[in-house]
């Protein structure tokens, strides 16, 4: 698949090159809080918004993972990047994973913070039903969010990353990547990949925390090292950003 150059934006001039893709709930700019927390001297940061999301919330396309891992290794080839390591949030790691794949000499290593997994992620008629239906109903993207945070959070809270995710990513688009990262299965093509991977999770995510993460990735990537954190749920990025950039750094820089 031919890949498209989406807007983007860099941070940092360090010699540790990572692109960073986002989750279903957010475009890049649900980096922001970790963002703070990042070294610029010692790494250099590509943040992308993906199809329907963002900057590029009006780019049509299939919105599969398979766009995703294209665009994001044309934004790398837009870059000059011969070599970098994949950072990819929830669905975003299920594109990261692709892209490893796809150009296995350039990509150095993998982070998956809260990462779906190349099996993707199974769901029952009734959670499905939720998912699905939070293309259109605002309610049921609080529900998920509220449930996958470990329901910790106040209305204020869960409101505002709510919002954002109506604002910046198109209903087509968050519909149709469902699909791509729950539903498609991989898992064959990955196995005993020997690529450095490390797996952040949040202490209170129910539903890809460190059981889903010892069922899934650590069976398949023998280089696979787990981080849990304790004062995050699904969307550590925002919920503990300067415990998770700690984590990012120390693995690049090992």
């Amino acid at each position: 698949m031919t890949g498209q150059v989406l807007p983007y934006d860099v941070q940092g001039s360090g010699s540790r090159r990572a692109l960073v893709l986002h989750n279903w709930f957010g475009d890049r700019t649900s980096f922001d809080p970790l963002r703070a927390h990042l070294d610029g001297d010692a790494g250099t940061y590509a943040f992308l918004d993906c199809r329907g999301y963002g900057e590029a919330i009006g780019t049509e396309g299939a919105f599969t993972m398979e766009e995703v891992a294209a665009d994001a290794l044309a934004v790398a080839d837009h870059l000059g990047w011969d070599a970098f390591s994949v950072i990819g949030h929830s669905m975003g790691a299920k594109a990261a994973q692709l892209m490893l794949l796809d150009a296995p000499a350039r990509v150095r290593s993998l982070i998956g913070i809260s990462p779906v997994s190349a099996a993707g992620f199974p769901l029952d008629g009734a959670s499905w039903e939720l998912f699905a239906g939070a293309a259109e109903d605002p309610g049921n993207r609080r529900v998920i969010i509220d449930t996958t945070t470990g329901g910790r959070y106040d209305d204020a809270w869960l409101g505002q990353v709510v919002e954002r995710s109506l604002e910046r990513s198109s209903a087509a688009a968050f519909r149709a990547y469902l699909d791509s990262w729950s539903r498609t299965d991989f898992h064959h093509r990955v196995k005993d990949n020997p690529t450095p991977v490390l797996l952040v999770v949040g202490a209170h995510d129910p539903a890809l925390g460190a059981a889903a993460m010892e069922a899934t990735w650590l069976r398949w990537y023998p280089n696979a090292r787990l981080e849990v954190l304790p004062e995050a749920g699904h969307h550590a990025p925002e919920e503990s950003p300067g415990a998770l950039a700690e984590a990012i750094e120390a693995f690049l820089a090992g």
